[in-house]
């Protein structure tokens, strides 16, 4: 079993035009030991196409070690 290390997160978004969304214990699979907050902004935005994004908080972020589970 390959173990992968992946970012737990909860973020919250403001859209410029009102409205936002928030994730709760969001996992992503990262390359390397860390990431940071900008870049795993930056990288949420891309990766849902979020348009219309005023700022993106990030908190309680941690790195784990696990294994892939599909």
């Amino acid at each position: 079993m390959t173990m992968q290390k992946r970012v737990v997160f909860d973020f919250e978004i403001d859209f410029s035009n009102g409205g936002g969304l928030q994730g709760q214990d969001f996992r992503l699979d990262i390359d390397g030991d860390d990431i940071g907050d900008e870049a795993l902004a930056d990288y949420i935005v891309h990766d849902m196409r979020l348009l219309m994004v005023g700022s993106v908080r990030i908190r309680n972020k941690r790195i784990i070690a696990e294994a892939h589970k599909r």
